[in-house]
């Protein structure tokens, strides 16, 4: 059932985006989930792997004094049963050369459980709210003028903004490959 939320959220994002906004770019990629960092906490899951999606679409013209931001739909599923989510956001890709950051914010719904605590010390380990910020940055090489790979880092959490109590989130790191469209 949790799937079933999860992808039907990703086709209510895709649908609610503007229609004049045409797809620019797709993009997908395998992480590895819940990878530990600095950001996050003990969520009990590890060791799995994630499969994203994509689309991007082009720059906001109005949004030109924030460097016209690209909005994306995005989608991941865990291989393993855990955590998966689908949102939006916007990215901006900086630089013009072979090299290039693309940093990126949005907001997901996930299908993780709503209530979980860790059986060793007691610890809640669910992410507070089903809606979660998704900061991301990626660092990308252009292969061609349509193809480029990029590193990449997503994460998400709530922020203590809906549950000031906890706040585990996840962390994926992997690659991913942009054609443009």
């Amino acid at each position: 059932m949790h799937k079933f939320i999860t992808l039907a959220s990703f086709v209510a994002a895709t649908i609610a985006l503007p229609a004049t906004a045409s797809a620019q770019e797709v993009f997908g990629g395998v992480y590895a989930h819940a990878v530990d960092t600095p950001f996050t906490l003990e969520t009990t899951e590890t060791g799995s792997v994630d499969i994203a999606a994509g689309v991007r679409f082009s720059g906001i013209e109005a949004l030109g004094f924030l460097g016209k931001p690209e909005p994306y739909v995005v989608g991941s599923l865990n291989t393993s049963g855990d955590t998966s989510f689908a949102g939006v956001g916007v990215a901006w890709t900086i630089g013009k050369g072979p090299v290039y950051v693309r940093p990126g914010i949005g907001l997901v719904v996930h299908d993780g459980p709503e209530f979980r605590v860790n059986p060793e010390d007691g610890f809640r380990t669910d992410l507070g709210s089903r809606v979660l910020f998704e900061p991301e940055i990626g660092v990308g090489y252009r292969i061609t003028e349509r193809v480029s790979a990029e590193a990449h880092w997503m994460h998400i959490s709530q922020g203590q903004i809906f549950d000031g109590d906890q706040n585990p989130g996840i962390d994926m790191i992997g690659v991913r490959m942009n054609l443009k469209l």
